[in-house]
């Protein structure tokens, strides 16, 4: 577990970022939800913010396309997303109680974000598991929103459609490819959000991208 330089630690001196590797399995992501609680730096702090964004796409002409291999893109991504969400609201509500909003006068818990892409929306020839692992999280997403936002936890699906670059180079600048730390203010804003108005879903792309 390493500390990490950024620019958020640049720009908020008493920060700390903490790096816990994990995979999409079910067992490793529990172990890494067991290590941050059990780490110093997060004694006193409550969660108040969990994002999943992986990488993950196949492409395969349909009649190559084996079960076995179909599953497993289901079980990375759909499946990950489970675990994931899963010990995220388990902690949100370990820190912050079970009461719902009725109850604790409005107070939300926490905002859980799935970073998804177009293919959430529309699959193109030949990306069958990606199309079908993309829209299964975001039914995911549809079904936790209706199931927790009474209980103040904050349930966003995000449609990322273009390349996001953490380096700051023209292409941002001219809306070519999205800033990491423009999608990090968004990410913000969005956990900023009050019970009042919550976005659930929310498309994000550079100015240039196709649509």
């Amino acid at each position: 577990m390493s500390k990490v330089k950024s620019t958020i630690l640049d720009q908020s001196p008493n920060a700390i970022i903490e790096t816990f590797p994990s995979d999409t399995s079910a067992t490793s992501l529990k172990e890494a939800f067991v290590a941050i609680r059990k780490h110093d730096s997060f004694s006193h702090l409550k969660l108040k913010v969990a994002v999943f964004s992986i990488k993950h796409a196949a492409k395969k002409p349909f009649l190559e396309e084996t079960h076995e291999d179909f599953i497993s893109a289901l079980d990375v991504y759909v499946g990950g997303a489970m675990s994931f969400a899963q010990e995220s609201i388990k902690l949100l509500l370990e820190h912050h109680g079970e009461s719902s909003l009725a109850e604790n006068g409005g107070q939300k818990k926490g905002t859980l974000i799935f970073t998804g892409t177009l293919g959430a929306l529309r699959t193109n020839a030949e990306y069958g598991s990606y199309g079908a692992s993309r829209s299964g999280v975001r039914s995911l997403a549809q079904a936790l929103a209706r199931e927790y936002s009474a209980k103040g936890i904050h349930v966003v699906h995000t449609i990322a459609n273009g390349t996001i670059e953490d380096k700051h180079i023209d292409a941002q600048k001219n809306g070519q490819k999205m800033s990491a730390d423009a999608v990090g203010k968004t990410y913000l804003w969005l956990a900023n959000q009050e019970p009042e108005l919550w976005t659930h879903e929310l498309d994000m792309r550079p100015a240039q991208e196709k649509f």
